[in-house]
């Protein structure tokens, strides 16, 4: 595989336990995870000690390093003052535990819009709150990752590039999450012709407008195979990170406005470890088959 490219994922999809999470990924023979629920518990509801005492030693004697913090900040409403307040001190304690576990990335959002608004009548809110974010990353050399996602500011490609120039930081990027582009009604490739020049991080997720529906990579609309094959051909070097919500899992709580069932339906006879070894094959089949038409 092109040593250029990393794969992790989020490994709390295949169990809440941590150390099944460690067992699975390792087995697969990954080297990183995207850290997000420990134990059933998020990784924003933790301190810096709990992390170096209970997950630290666990992912060294692992040998599975991570890839990204993918963290709760920025899912609050924009007009939530208090809830702003109480995230800037999450952020600070998760950039904490970034630099302990050696990890520059964090994944975040751009803020929930209330239902039946216009986002863009938010938007100088959302990027003075998002350089207020950005200055906190900076003191501690973390790179915030900006997810497009559904209900947030950032949802389609055009208020993810308005938001990553106006903010214009070296410490916030953008991550590409196909699957969410899809279900925001966006075409991936036109997504990635605006944005590909702030991307600095892969989501591997797949979906299908019809039903809004997550598929495994590569049998959606999200256009994964034509499109990493343009993100590697311009020089992409990092992480693909799998997040294949082809399964209910525990953290879907903190994830979802709606009710998780509206996106997964969980029919395809899988646990998490079937869900997340299916995405993991399905990718290494994409990356083979863009490998072998470069030759």
């Amino acid at each position: 595989m092109n040593q250029d490219l990393m794969i992790s994922g989020f490994s709390d999809e295949i169990s809440s336990d941590f150390d099944t999470q460690l067992e699975v990924v390792s087995n697969l023979g990954m080297k990183y995870i995207s850290l997000r629920g420990i134990d059933g518990k998020n990784i924003g509801d933790f301190t810096v000690d709990e992390i170096k005492e209970t997950v630290q030693p666990r992912l060294q004697k692992a040998g599975i390093g991570v890839s990204s913090i993918g963290s709760p900040i920025g899912k609050v409403f924009i007009n939530d003052e208090e809830g702003f307040a109480k995230q800037k001190l999450m952020l600070d304690t998760l950039c904490q535990i970034s630099n302990l576990l050696d990890c520059k990335y964090m994944r975040i959002f751009s803020f929930y819009i209330p239902k039946g608004e216009n986002a863009d009548q938010y938007r100088s809110q959302v990027v003075s709150k998002l350089k207020e974010f950005a200055a906190i990353a900076e003191k501690y050399n973390v790179i915030l990752l900006h997810e497009n996602e559904k209900d947030i500011f950032g949802d389609i490609a055009r208020r993810c590039h308005e938001i990553l120039t106006e903010v214009d930081s070296p410490y916030f990027k953008g991550i590409f999450d196909f699957a969410n582009f899809v279900q925001c009604g966006e075409d991936s490739q036109e997504c990635y012709d605006l944005l590909k020049d702030e991307i600095v991080y892969i989501h591997i997720k797949d979906a299908v407008t019809s039903d809004s529906q997550n598929v495994v990579c590569g049998t959606g609309e999200g256009k994964i195979p034509e499109l990493l094959s343009q993100f590697i051909k311009s020089g992409y070097k990092g992480f693909l990170t799998l997040e294949p919500h082809l399964v209910l899992f525990d953290s879907l709580k903190d994830l979802e406005l709606e009710d998780a069932t509206e996106i997964i339906k969980d029919n395809k006879g899988l646990d998490g470890a079937g869900g997340y070894k299916l995405q993991y094959e399905a990718l290494l089949e994409i990356l083979n088959k863009i490998e072998s038409e470069e030759v």
